[in-house]
């Protein structure tokens, strides 16, 4: 079951701005449905992972607030080509308002998270989890990352503010993997985590060693990863503390995924369904009210 989009204000904000980039000055075509009271119907025209119905009913209250919106498929279901996804009544006018925002974000999404489930396929049965990255479009991270969810992945990091995580500048400024989270444990909130992205064999174990939360991976071969796993989670349990170690694999080909899951992994991260997914083609159908 797919976790619930809050419709927070903010995204409330950002659904307005997006319908107002659309009707600017007004709907110019509106004048011909002035008093018309309306049905309409959204229709898949592909298979797919359905995505953003969610989105619907307050972005049309914001033009009708007495306009009704019922799902028919819940979010992150399968879908084919015919197929009746949801149906809405309202002001003729708001219906014909709302049509294309609504629509695009909800293609957007949905390739996403068709895109998704297609991954996480080639992992089925191996534990490892696949999660998404910060590579996100600036204003969608929000729906775009739970367009992941909806397909069946997890999220990363939301923002930078959620945990650090150290790259090769982070770790080339602070002179080294020892000094650069001993900086970052001296300043974060207790919760917070650490991870370190790794691009050499000696990196990871000394991230290890520092007291890493978690390494990342970067374009390490599956032959690679199969050798260093293990040794990683023998300096795992050697720390003072013995806590355990998140491994993720990052920089790798999607079309890849079984041969990295074999490795001992935890996680898989990949910006594939986000920047490379196609829209699922949708499309909504008009008719009198009760129609």
């Amino acid at each position: 079951m797919v976790t619930p989009l809050p419709i927070t204000p903010q995204l409330r904000g950002q659904l307005q701005a997006w319908l107002m980039e659309d009707l600017g000055r007004g709907d110019l075509s509106a004048a011909a449905l002035q008093g018309c009271e309306g049905a309409a119907h959204w229709l898949a025209k592909a298979e797919g992972r359905f995505c953003g119905g969610v989105l619907l009913e307050p972005l049309l209250c914001l033009l009708d607030p007495a306009a009704r919106v019922r799902l028919r498929v819940a979010e992150g279901e399968w879908v084919r080509p015919g197929q009746r996804l949801l149906e809405l009544e309202g002001s003729a006018q708001a219906l014909v308002a709302v049509e294309r925002t609504a629509l695009n974000l909800a293609m957007r999404l949905s390739g996403i998270a068709t895109a998704t489930a297609a991954l996480i396929a080639q992992l089925e049965g191996s534990g490892v989890q696949l999660v998404d990255t910060r590579k996100t479009t600036p204003g969608l991270r929000v729906l775009e990352k739970y367009a992941v969810r909806c397909g069946g992945g997890l999220n990363h990091r939301m923002g930078l503010d959620d945990a650090a995580m150290l790259k090769e500048n982070h770790l080339a400024w602070a002179g080294g993997v020892e000094p650069a989270i001993a900086a970052v444990r001296a300043s974060a909130p207790w919760p917070a985590r650490v991870i370190v992205e790794a691009e050499t064999e000696q990196e990871a174990i000394a991230a290890v060693r520092a007291g890493a939360d978690g390494v990342l991976l970067d374009e390490f071969s599956p032959d690679e990863l199969a050798m260093l796993v293990p040794k990683l989670r023998d300096e795992a349990r050697a720390r003072r503390d013995a806590a355990p170690v998140v491994l993720e694999a990052s920089g790798l080909q999607p079309e890849a995924l079984a041969a990295y899951a074999a490795t001992g992994i935890d996680l898989i991260s990949t910006s594939a369904p986000i920047t490379r997914s196609s829209w699922l083609d949708l499309s909504m159908r008009f008719s009198p009210a009760g129609g």
